[in-house]
């Protein structure tokens, strides 16, 4: 019972920062998500059912659970939310050691997204069975 509600609350936690990852260009969404779907799947049916239903990560941890792998345009997304928001981030950045401390976030989430390996495919419907 405590490792189920371990499990289910570091669930909520990563789905927590996966949402904040969509919005702050140094906090990588992917990893967390993947992570969320991971405990939920040892803790909660119910709870891995929803993540998997939702419209922004279920295409994403099906893709994982399937084949091991992202689609192309959520790596572009990513690279290009990262470049867009940590570019902007960094130039308001005035002190050179903020700045580094920049550099070397954008980097890590750059690489990341980047060593996720790519679908070749989209996964078989599951619906038209």
């Amino acid at each position: 019972m405590a490792t189920r509600l371990m499990y289910l609350g570091l669930g909520s936690f990563f789905v927590g920062l996966a949402a904040l990852g969509v919005l702050l260009p140094l906090l990588p969404t992917t990893p967390f998500v993947l992570l969320a779907a991971a405990c939920f799947a040892r803790s909660s049916p119910r709870a891995h059912s929803w993540l998997l239903q939702s419209r922004m990560f279920g295409g994403l941890i099906r893709d994982w659970q399937c084949q091991r792998c992202v689609q192309l345009r959520v790596k572009l997304i990513a690279v290009g939310t990262i470049l867009l928001f940590g570019g902007l981030s960094l130039l308001r950045l005035e002190q050179p050691i903020a700045q580094a401390l920049c550099i070397l976030g954008l980097a890590i989430g750059l690489g990341v997204v980047l060593t996720l390996p790519l679908c070749r495919q989209t996964p078989p419907d599951d619906s038209r069975s």
